[in-house]
């Protein structure tokens, strides 16, 4: 039986750049990230995303937009990851290095997608595009995507 875990992405998106986080520790350590992690008990999905930027980059957003949603399997664990992308496009004070996260902004042509998550390929033009989006993607590993699924959707 699969169990399903909640969490969140931030990508905080200026019209020329994304702010991204290299991972510091844990799950997808050495890889460039939007910033999110697990919905705790009591919280609201956009709680929880507004929660984790704040304590991973220092940054407070007026308005999260809701980009998508995929759902994550990886090969012989028993936990379905189900992350809720969001996109801020402003925020106040300044990215701010954390123990989990050291954030840097990166020019829009120049993201490093060869030091991130592979799947971060095929959703990230849609965000930035402001396109809605639902996704699933079965890995194995952290490197291979066995088969994925990913559609443009009217509504979340």
């Amino acid at each position: 039986m699969l169990t399903t875990k909640l969490l969140t992405l931030v990508l905080v998106v200026q019209p020329q750049r994304v702010l991204l986080g290299m991972k510091k520790r844990g799950f997808g350590v050495g890889l460039w990230n939007g910033f999110g992690g697990k919905v705790q008990p009591g919280e609201t999905i956009e709680q929880a995303a507004r929660r984790e930027l704040q304590e991973e980059c220092g940054l407070t957003v007026d308005a999260l937009h809701k980009a998508g949603q995929i759902t994550f399997e990886f090969v012989g664990d028993k936990e379905l990851l189900e992350v809720h992308i969001f996109r801020a496009d402003s925020f106040q004070g300044e990215p701010t290095e954390s123990e989990e996260m050291r954030p840097q902004w990166f020019e829009l042509d120049q993201v490093p997608f060869k030091n991130m998550w592979p799947d971060d390929l095929y959703w990230f033009p849609l965000l930035l595009q402001k396109k809605l989006f639902l996704g699933y993607f079965k890995f194995q590993g952290q490197d291979t995507i066995l088969e994925y699924t990913l559609k443009e959707v009217e509504e979340l």
